[in-house]
């Protein structure tokens, strides 16, 4: 049953609206972490800011006799500062001071910014965003007009605490917008980059499960060096030798239909012509004794042609039927029969190997080759194997006249690799299919005067997926 031709996924299911949500996401978190030192900076600076307005409310000291202020002019010095309290303490050992300790509200917490580092900035800033209620904070730091002069005050943390929620408003909108701005642009380009051309390839791979013989839609590579140009190539290069593969499969099926009715054909007019040889063998015709043999000979070629056309046309999938043997009654099964030219010794060099395989179909594969090698001509054919690791190798050596180079090109190419004169060419592609359907290959390993040598490569267990 033919699966429904699918469908490209909706925009919000689609690799774009992916593509754009994680932009979104991975820029958000970039600001998330941007944005706590960036906190903790505003909160350092905002009270190097009080330290400095501190200072220069505290310098009004400086400019009376007795270092004195009135209580009015105390208040408006303390009010511009913020604080409840500021001291300053010279490097000469002079202290200066606005407002009166005995007078302050209970502290919660000090700090000093000469001591602050990254982290405990970081610390800092969160503990101070996420406090509900004002806390009275120390803050001791130096004077930004001179280093060695200290700036101490108290001050409430609510002013801060909303200055911090201000500026964290502030940043929160320009990381939305920078976030919105980056995700789309790294989804357009990505959008054009990625996304179009793999929904590009997507779209023509559906076409092309469709209709594989269709040539109106080609699909169009783009001239980019990436893995995206590579797949391209590759698809529509891989298209274009599937859709020549199934053409040429195709004619082939029409010529196979047709060969399998002309060889039925034919094979009943040969068993007519075989019936009328075998009277002229018994004739009393000198002459036509003579030339029977070889006519009866061409025909049973012709009969043996026509029976391997029709077999292997007809032969469908292949089923496997695993069992564990071992080899030597394999082989022995082989030799039993003995050879047509009752000359070809059959050695069997197997000695204890066993496999799991289906014993019938790797019978058929060396049969063949020991029957292809005792037709050659040679006088001894040797079966050996060996293991090695998870897998068996079997070799066929005969001491024959080795095959033609011609006859080696096509070796396992069905009605064109025979290695004998009259041959089909079936036997050998048969066995080769054999062989990959166990998981493994046949194999020509040399073939010279001295003889020729066949390997089979089979896993000594089954595969199982």
């Amino acid at each position: 049953m033919n699966r429904p031709r699918p469908k490209l996924p909706a925009l919000w299911h689609s690799l774009s609206a992916r593509l754009l949500v994680l932009t979104v996401a991975f820029v958000m978190v970039s600001e998330v972490l941007i944005f706590v030192p960036s906190i903790a900076s505003f909160r350092l600076k905002y009270l190097e800011e009080r330290l400095a307005a501190a200072n220069i409310a505290v310098l009004a000291l400086l400019a009376t006799p007795d270092a004195m202020v009135s209580d009015e002019l105390e208040m408006e010095l303390l009010g511009q500062a913020g604080a409840y309290v500021i001291g300053l303490k010279r490097p000469d050992g002079k202290k200066l001071m606005l407002g009166m300790e005995n007078n302050l509200p209970t502290i919660d917490a000090q700090f000093d910014l000469r001591q602050h580092g990254l982290f405990r900035s970081v610390r800092d800033a969160v503990v101070a965003l996420v406090q509900s209620r004002n806390r009275v904070l120390r803050v001791v730091g130096v004077s930004p007009r001179h280093n060695e002069t200290e700036v101490e005050i108290v001050i409430d943390e609510a002013p801060l605490h909303d200055a911090m929620l201000d500026y964290g408003a502030q940043i929160l909108a320009v990381s939305i917008v920078i976030s919105l701005i980056t995700a789309s642009l790294v989804y357009l380009a990505l959008q054009w980059w990625m996304v179009r051309p793999i929904r590009r390839m997507t779209e023509s791979m559906i076409a092309f499960r469709g209709d594989p013989e269709d040539l109106s839609r080609p699909l169009r590579v783009e001239r980019r060096g990436d893995e995206i140009g590579v797949a391209q190539a590759e698809l529509a290069e891989m298209q274009a030798g599937l859709r020549a593969s199934l053409q040429h499969k195709t004619r082939l099926a029409a010529l196979g239909t047709a060969v399998t009715k002309i060889s039925h054909d034919l094979r009943n007019m040969l068993a007519t012509a075989q019936l009328v040889s075998d009277r002229l063998v018994a004739s009393a015709d000198p002459q036509v004794k003579r030339a029977a043999p070889t006519l009866v000979a061409a025909i049973d070629r012709a009969v043996d042609l026509c029976t391997r056309t029709l077999d292997f046309t007809r032969e469908g999938p292949l089923r496997l039927d695993y069992n564990r043997f071992a080899l030597k009654g394999l082989v022995h099964e082989i030799g039993a029969g003995g050879f047509a030219n009752g000359r070809t010794e059959l050695v069997d060099a197997v000695g204890d190997v066993e496999l799991e395989a289906d014993r019938d179909q790797l019978y058929r594969v060396l049969a063949n080759l020991v029957r292809n090698a005792a037709e050659a001509g040679a006088a001894e054919v040797t079966v050996s194997a060996a293991t090695a690791g998870e897998r068996v190798i079997i070799e066929v050596r005969d001491n024959g006249p080795g095959l033609a180079p011609r006859a080696r090109q096509n070796l396992f190419t069905p009605f064109a690799g025979s290695g004998r004169a009259g041959g089909s060419g079936l036997g050998l592609a048969i066995a080769r299919e054999l062989a990959h359907a166990h998981g493994g290959d046949l194999s020509l390993v040399s073939s010279d005067a001295s003889g020729t040598l066949f390997r089979i490569d089979l896993p000594a267990r089954r595969l199982v997926a």
